[in-house]
């Protein structure tokens, strides 16, 4: 194989269960790309593959990280790649399977060669969120460099970083060049019609929030304060924050389905734009990328 495939789609659209489908027609080995299946104990509002699923076609990089670390980008491409060394040494094909973009850009690219952190700016950046907010750092970064703005998916770690790096050489992170990436890819994107989509994030938000999500916001709750400064990456996933709240009763199911349903909407907009303009892909429907995927794999 010369290059390496991925498979890539927003949020609740279906890509873990066409990548099972894969993984046991052309005996696959998916390695992960989410930020948060990367921890042990988030099972239900990642909506992580079930023990299951996983005896049935091998998975890397899941439950890799305790809930009380920070698992960043350079670490998950150190291990991605280990994981796809070691799958191809022993005769077997890897699938790389995410939604999380900055993850696969690394893969893809390369990792960026930024400076290290100035702990001193860092806090100065940070004083700035807490008092400005995070839309006024964004339009700082928009104004001067658009394309980064739209690269920082509104993630306050990440903004923070960026405007560290920018104020003290007047270049951002991405500006720096790329270490050369360990293997070659192929992207495969899809998504389904908008609606549908909508129909789908709604589904599974209430369906998680039934199994057990508000009890599992409030163990990891129990593990990390949410509210430590600054906050845990753990508490960066999508609806936990919500999820807890249902747990102590602060919001109803109902309300807190309606909440995570709208910030999943947005994010898989931002997925999306990330795998067109970062990734270049153009998404297909769920069957053009099974088909190209299994022509691909020679099947």
């Amino acid at each position: 194989m010369t290059r390496v495939p991925i498979l890539t789609a927003p949020t609740a659209a279906g890509k873990s269960a066409l990548a099972l489908d894969l993984g046991r027609r052309f005996g696959l080995e998916v390695v992960a790309a989410d930020a948060f299946t990367v921890y042990r104990g988030l099972d239900i509002g990642t909506a992580k593959p079930t023990p299951a699923e996983r005896a049935d076609v091998p998975h890397h990089l899941l439950d890799v990280a305790d809930v009380t670390e920070d698992y960043d980008v350079a670490r998950y491409v150190r291990e991605a790649e280990a994981a796809i060394a070691d799958v191809l040494e022993r005769g077997a094909l890897p699938l790389v399977v995410g939604g999380t973009g900055f993850y696969l850009s690394a893969l893809v690219r390369g990792l960026p060669l930024t400076p290290p952190a100035d702990p001193q700016v860092r806090a100065e950046v940070e004083a700035d969120l807490a008092v400005r907010g995070l839309d006024a750092l964004l339009a700082e970064v928009e104004a001067a460099h658009p394309a980064e703005a739209a690269r920082l998916e509104r993630n306050p770690r990440r903004v923070v970083r960026a405007l560290e790096v920018y104020r003290r050489t007047g270049k951002f992170p991405g500006e720096f060049g790329y270490s050369s990436p360990a293997f070659r890819y192929r992207v495969f994107a899809f998504t389904r019609p908008w609606p549908e989509l909508e129909a789908r994030i709604a589904a599974r938000t209430r369906a998680m929030l039934a199994e057990g999500w508000p009890e599992e916001a409030a163990w990891l709750a129990r593990q990390v304060p949410p509210d430590r400064d600054p906050r845990p990456t753990a508490w960066q996933a999508l609806g936990y924050r919500e999820a807890l709240a249902v747990s102590t009763g602060a919001l109803t199911p109902e309300a807190a389905a309606r909440q995570i349903a709208l910030t999943t909407r947005q994010y898989a907009k931002r997925q999306l734009t990330w795998a067109r303009t970062q990734l270049g892909a153009s998404p297909s429907t769920p069957d053009e990328a099974a088909r190209a995927l299994a022509a691909f794999l020679g099947g």
